[in-house]
């Protein structure tokens, strides 16, 4: 048996996982998640704030840590879009090999499409949107068997930045810039075999299944598996978009830090959805973390 962690710094969130693996099988042992905001740091030339630099090492080093006390055998270190974005994506690994000993491996779009998707579906052929800070993937497939994978300059943090949401009528003209991001793709997407089902992985995703039900955002044995349909989440974006941000922060079902960005992550989802034809898709608590320790390990286990 091994026991490995990764830490994944996205552009919303750092988060880890640790897991063993044991006969080509991942069982999940500690989850972890911080919000660390990288793509909100990148100044007008696309650098990462010096202060985030730090507190990147400081975040990391301390996951690091408590994986180690959880006697991890072996911990990995991955970043997605605000990283590959960054002018200065070397300083940051150089920065973040120096004081926590980890090598930073950033990954393209389409690994890290791969990765959520291998992570959050199952066998059968399927379809995933992943929503991050700063980009959303898709993908459709089976297994590791890639049909389609890209990934779109649109996450919830980007779309924040560059137009405020406040009012319904504002959210509706954000899911016309969706659609007009996703537009060049969607022949492509449309041309395959509709897929079986599916699945939706990130935050946006899961504080819709927990306000969907009313349920408090940290119920994942409520939110992981549940169907959301097009009309839920419309009818979510557009009574959140009209909403104060003060009641915003009352619901039990919306994290704090994520109160903010909410109403943009739903209208990529929308968008998505609405564009692509998708009647309903299932929300996933798993994503590229799992995809990263099943590619890793699990996968060439598989092969061999």
């Amino acid at each position: 048996m091994l026991r490995a962690a990764v830490i994944g710094i996205g552009s919303n969130s750092l988060r880890m996982l640790i897991a063993d693996i044991k006969d080509a099988q991942l069982h999940r042992v500690l989850r972890d998640r911080e919000g660390l905001r990288v793509f909100a740091a990148l100044d007008k030339n696309g650098n990462i704030a010096d202060s985030m630099l730090d507190q990147a090492c400081a975040s990391v080093t301390a996951m690091k840590q408590k994986a180690m006390e959880m006697g991890a055998d072996v911990i990995h270190l991955f970043a997605t879009s605000a990283v590959r974005d960054a002018r200065n994506q070397r300083a940051f690994i150089e920065r973040l090999l120096a004081c926590t000993g980890l090598r930073l491996e950033v990954c393209s779009g389409e690994t890290e499409a791969k990765l959520s998707f291998i992570g959050a579906t199952s066998r059968e052929r399927s379809g995933m949107i992943d929503i991050g800070g700063g980009s959303t993937e898709i993908v459709i497939g089976q297994s590791e068997k890639i049909e389609y994978a890209d990934s779109l300059q649109m996450g919830a943090v980007r779309l924040f930045r560059a137009a405020p949401i406040r009012s319904a009528e504002e959210a509706l003209a954000m899911v016309k810039r969706v659609s007009s991001i996703l537009h060049p793709h969607k022949k492509t997407i449309m041309s395959l075999e509709t897929p079986r089902q599916w699945v939706g992985v990130g935050g946006t995703f899961t504080t819709c299944a927990a306000l969907a039900q009313d349920v408090s955002w940290i119920e994942r044995k409520l939110i992981h598996g549940y169907r959301l349909t097009q009309e839920q989440v419309r009818s979510i974006m557009l009574s959140l978009a009209d909403m104060p941000m003060v009641d915003r922060l009352e619901l039990k079902g919306l994290q704090p830090q994520r109160a903010d960005i909410i109403v943009h992550g739903l209208a990529i989802l929308y968008g998505c959805m609405q564009d692509m034809a998708i009647a309903s898709i299932t929300v996933s608590e798993h994503g590229n973390l799992e995809g990263y320790l099943k590619m890793a390990y699990m996968l060439t286990v598989a092969a061999s």
